[in-house]
């Protein structure tokens, strides 16, 4: 009967309950954060402490407006993730924990899916040795509703020149990648910074082998 009394007591309702655990979030274009909102209610008939809520990065904060919820409360969580350079998919969690018996720990996890301001095809460029010193391409297209006029290239080192050249449609760049000569192994990483709010940095490489 042992067994029985503890199944019972682990599928008593939990007090705090999450409208969703679960977020996804698409930022706008060039954001630099973006909030997660978890919603919860004390839906049991005893306060509940939140102890501490701990995101899972340093990229992540997480604010809670107070730590008691008296039965039949409503408040929030928020969550705020600072996106920096980062882009593509990004998963977060923010674990709370509570002095609720049937539930001390619930795990909020969201889901936050970054457009990048530019993308660039492709992102290395190479000649082989003693190859033709002819400069070879990297297309440079702004996403749609970027509002992306110039794209500066700055290459880390003297033994490669890259020239910007409008592409084809507008918001596209055609970057011109040249080496000195293709006579020794040289390597350069391109900086590529589009002329957007906020300011965003993109890389390429550049190769002779």
């Amino acid at each position: 009967s042992g067994a029985l009394c503890f199944f019972l007591a682990a599928s008593a309702p939990a007090a705090l309950v999450f409208e969703k655990t679960e977020l996804d979030l698409h930022p706008e274009l060039g954001a630099s954060k973006v909030d997660a909102v978890f919603k919860y209610e004390n839906k049991g008939d005893t306060p509940v402490h939140i102890k501490q809520v701990r995101p899972s990065c340093g990229c992540t904060t997480a604010a809670l407006a107070k730590n008691d919820v008296a039965p039949g409360e409503k408040g929030e969580i928020t969550a705020t993730f600072n996106i920096g350079d980062r882009t593509g998919t990004q998963v977060k969690t923010v674990t709370v924990d509570t002095d609720d018996p049937k539930a001390p720990q619930t795990v909020l996890t969201f889901k936050a899916t970054i457009a990048q301001l530019i993308d660039l095809q492709p992102t290395f460029v190479f000649w082989q040795a003693n190859e033709a010193a002819q400069p070879k391409t990297i297309m440079a297209k702004a996403a749609k509703g970027a509002n992306v006029k110039n794209v500066e290239v700055i290459s880390s080192t003297g033994d490669f020149t890259a020239k910007v050249e409008p592409g084809p449609a507008a918001g596209e760049f055609k970057i011109q990648v040249k080496p000195k000569d293709t006579a020794k192994p040289l390597n350069a990483t391109l900086t590529i910074k589009p002329d957007a709010s906020p300011a965003k940095v993109y890389y390429a490489t550049a190769r002779v082998m």
